[in-house]
């Protein structure tokens, strides 16, 4: 957890301090790859770790993350430009890529079925945490001391870590193969060069350089030749970082494609509902940060006990009602009234962390039990994969959909010269004095609408993971029951080995 929490913290209490940040090493135009370069390195990597851990034990890969992100950090705090800060955040996220898949991994590795809600949903909470105290606590870093122990905090939490980890975590041994084991690096460089370029193209995209531009058009078309090639290699390698077993078998396919649909719709509760609380509700950063803040109250107690849902009716079951629960309640969000009051919002929110709790950790959870250990890092840094990917895809497609919507909506406005993209807007919202009474409502209704289809394209994105479920899915998780592992985990009693329990 003390693992997860490093990660976990990291985005949250770097946004509050930007201001601060920029103000003393420059760089407003390229700050935001302090975000992009973090989340493109822990993407890229998770595949690569996951294939690591299955080869080598999860305890070595833990290590070997911490110890990356805890120099990542030190380096970050000694930046003395935007540019090295940038470089050395994409240091700090190559061993956050380390701690997110592979902790997931262990957590499913120390329980056996029956027990691993507790802890995933213990897990959770650990992420609400870090969005409720990470931007506070980064806000008074940045205010009263200074930015870069913003960084430096996780040194203490990291040693500690460090140490429980070195010291307490013993994985079972496992007999020695017969042969060296090989890893796949012309494979994992082909993934991770391909994974930068697209992610790349999808963050810089419609904000550095225009979508039909040639660098847009070049870094898709460069990403599409080396995910080719990337096919080639791994068809090749006799271990490959992403093996061809990953999508054949429907299960970890089918939760891959419903968990990167999920991905797709966390953009519009995590992106754009701040900008409709301060630019609509009229509410200051951190009113409207508590507004998104409840989904994250709701998830891991929705998670907590989703294990006495899917013990009687299934994980394909239950993810499917949560997820057409999360549907109706992003069907919602378009319905309230302009411009409404902040509750409204916010017990949505609440609804729909309960509904995703109920969809994504029997989705984690059932997935994990249909591999052995060998197989284990693997499938969970696929499901991992996925969803950052579609958080990336969705960032990249709900941005032009709210900026078209916006730009549309502003043809008509009482006066000319209004900003044409939704950041820009929103800082102008700022400016009590900008435009008239007049201009300020238009201005506000035009963001209103902007997100109401964002929230529109998410709940497609809900029925597209509701679809992958359907069409997909067994209706029964064929669940392993490992040596090690109590045979009541599965729902059944029985021998171990492999079951095909509803549960």
């Amino acid at each position: 957890m003390l693992g997860m929490a490093l990660a976990a913290i990291d985005g949250t209490i770097v946004s509050t301090a930007v201001p601060q940040i920029v103000g003393d090493l420059g760089g407003l135009t390229v700050f935001s790859w302090l975000f992009s370069g973090y989340l493109l390195a822990v993407t890229v990597t998770l595949p690569l770790y996951g294939k690591l851990s299955d080869t080598f034990g999860r305890k070595p890969v833990l290590v070997a993350g911490i110890i990356l992100f805890l120099v990542g950090s030190v380096l970050c705090a000694a930046a003395w430009n935007m540019a090295a800060l940038i470089a050395f955040r994409i240091v700090q996220g190559l061993g956050g890529g380390a701690l997110q898949g592979t902790v997931q991994t262990i957590a499913a590795d120390l329980y056996p079925l029956k027990e691993r809600p507790r802890i995933q949903a213990k897990l959770s909470t650990v992420w609400a945490t870090s969005a409720v105290a990470g931007p506070v606590v980064g806000g008074l870093l940045a205010g009263y001391a200074d930015w870069r122990w913003i960084f430096l905090i996780n040194l203490p939490v990291g040693a500690v870590a460090l140490w429980l980890v070195v010291r307490h975590l013993h994985e079972p041994s496992r007999p020695r193969p017969a042969t060296r084991p090989k890893v796949d690096w012309a494979g994992a460089l082909a993934v991770f060069a391909t994974g930068s370029l697209l992610l790349t193209a999808l963050v810089q995209g419609g904000v550095a350089w225009p979508w039909l531009s040639a660098p847009s058009l070049g870094l898709l078309g460069a990403s599409a030749v080396l995910a080719a090639l990337t096919v080639v290699i791994e068809r090749r390698a006799a271990e490959p970082i992403i093996p061809g077993w990953v999508w054949r078998r429907r299960t970890i396919a089918s939760v891959n494609l419903a968990l990167g649909a999920m991905g797709l719709l966390m953009v519009a509760p995590t992106v754009f509902l701040p900008t409709y609380a301060q630019s609509v509700l009229g509410l200051g950063p951190i009113a409207a940060g508590f507004v998104l803040s409840v989904m994250t109250l709701s998830w891991p107690v929705s998670a907590a006990l989703s294990d006495r849902v899917y013990n009687r009716i299934g994980f394909r079951r239950t993810a499917m009602i949560g997820m057409s629960a999360a549907l109706l309640i992003l069907l919602a969000f378009p319905l309230l009234p302009y411009p409404g009051e902040p509750w409204h919002p916010a017990l949505l929110m609440l609804l729909l962390g309960a509904a995703l709790g109920l969809f994504q950790l029997p989705l984690i959870v059932g997935v994990q039990s249909t591999v052995g250990w060998a197989e284990r890092g693997t499938t969970t840094a696929s499901v991992l994969f996925c969803r950052q990917v579609g958080q990336s895809i969705g960032a990249a497609l709900f941005g032009a959909v709210a900026n078209g919507v916006l730009a549309a909506r502003l043809l008509d406005a009482p006066v000319d010269g209004l900003p044409g993209d939704l950041d820009a807007v929103t800082r102008a919202l700022e400016d009590p004095g900008a435009f008239s009474a007049a201009a300020t409502d238009h201005v506000r209704r035009a963001v209103d609408a902007a997100v109401d289809y964002v929230y529109i394209g998410a709940a497609g994105a809900a029925a597209l993971a509701l679809l992958a479920l359907i069409t997909l899915a067994p209706r029964r998780f064929p669940i392993i029951t490992e040596p090690t592992e109590p045979t009541e985990a599965a729902g059944t009693a029985g021998a171990p080995g492999r079951q095909d329990a509803a549960s």
